[in-house]
């Protein structure tokens, strides 16, 4: 996309934001300001990989992301464009730093709507402090809220996305998972539907790095992902366990004090199970002390279940495909055109690819 598409694009959803009202003109301008800067410091990977003076460090990541990107394409039919052949070393761990909101006596997350990428239950930020800040009004308001740092982000094609130096920081099955995940974006995404679309994306990330890794023979790497995927879906299970109980504190008739320490009393407890699970199950692994070590509210918990409430049901709607990623991708198609109230239930219930 030349320069200039790019400032009309942005300059279009700056004036949108402000006839929709759907937020700040402050909000857009940080947004454009961080976006442009990373689009701006973009080099080919191509070149860097070729270029004698790169790090030997570096050009090994690059040449496997190279291949990774090959593999997106060739092996996982998702886009075929110039997104993820240019790098940038943005210079801090987080590209970004997502906000997430919800009422103290609920679960449900507050959404802000945007031109362009619809309604989603967070507000991105490419600066800590403004995040920092945004986080200080929401609590303001009596809400629970909840920062996060990400890694990568999906302009869902607009822009050729680049590789950044936060999705290097792990192994290449970490790098993969990344790759994968926002490519997923570009080929489908709802808008208005932050569930669907990321559970779509987790199956997508998650049926691909099995398939890369067993394709490289990497199978020691598997297991490890295997092991990874197991305990992350025994997290989710945690997750989900408070979240039932906290629906069920929250549509009690209690007054307010007593749900607060109610919703406290639950959030006790599943720390506790926690170090059960984590002392016994997985035999002192200690990868999500961080998560359960900061603080715990309606906001975490929600922002933790848009990623992975639906992953089981994209994954067997794949295997219903048979592995078959464009049948995949139609099935998912034809699901998310369905009208908002039913799509969540024509996932579960599907009996068969089409």
């Amino acid at each position: 996309m030349g320069r200039k598409r790019v400032f009309r694009w942005l300059a279009a959803v700056i004036v949108a934001s402000a006839i929709t009202g759907c937020t700040s003109i402050s909000y857009y301008a940080q947004s454009v300001e961080g976006h442009v800067r990373i689009m701006a410091a973009r080099k080919s990977v191509g070149r860097l990989i070729r270029d004698p003076s790169t790090p030997e460090a570096l050009r090994a990541r690059l040449t496997s992301a190279s291949a990774i990107r090959r593999f997106a394409t060739d092996e996982l039919a998702l886009p075929e464009n110039s997104s993820y052949r240019s790098y940038v070393d943005i210079g801090r761990d987080d590209v970004t730093y997502a906000v997430f909101a919800a009422p103290q006596f609920s679960l449900t997350p507050i959404t802000w709507c945007f031109p362009v990428f619809g309604c989603v239950p967070y507000r991105g930020y490419f600066s800590r402090k403004s995040a920092a800040e945004s986080a200080v009004e929401l609590r303001r308001q009596g809400l629970d809220v909840y920062v996060s740092g990400v890694t990568a982000y999906s302009t869902l094609g607009w822009f050729s996305d680049p590789l950044l130096s936060t999705m290097l920081r792990q192994d290449d099955t970490y790098l993969a998972s990344v790759v994968f995940h926002e490519l997923a974006h570009q080929k489908i995404y709802v808008d208005g539907d932050s569930a669907f679309n990321e559970a779509f994306a987790v199956s997508v990330e998650t049926s691909g790095v099995r398939k890369w890794l067993r394709a490289t023979g990497n199978r020691a790497g598997l297991r490890r992902y295997e092991a990874n995927r197991k305990r992350s879906a025994d997290f989710l299970g945690l997750i989900a366990k408070t979240r039932d109980e906290l629906g069920q504190v929250y549509g009690s008739p209690r007054t307010p004090e007593k749900m607060a320490a109610a919703k406290a009393a639950t959030i006790d407890r599943l720390r506790v199970r926690y170090r059960r699970m984590r002392d016994k199950q997985w035999a002192g692994y200690r990868g999500y002390d961080a998560w359960f070590a900061a603080p715990i509210n309606n906001a975490k918990l929600a922002a933790t279940a848009v990623y992975g409430e639906q992953v089981p049901a994209f994954l067997r709607l794949f295997d219903l495909c048979s592995g078959d990623y464009p049948r995949f991708y139609a099935a998912v198609r034809r699901i998310g055109d369905l009208p908002a109230p039913s799509r969540a239930q024509a996932l579960k219930t599907a009996a068969a690819c089409n």
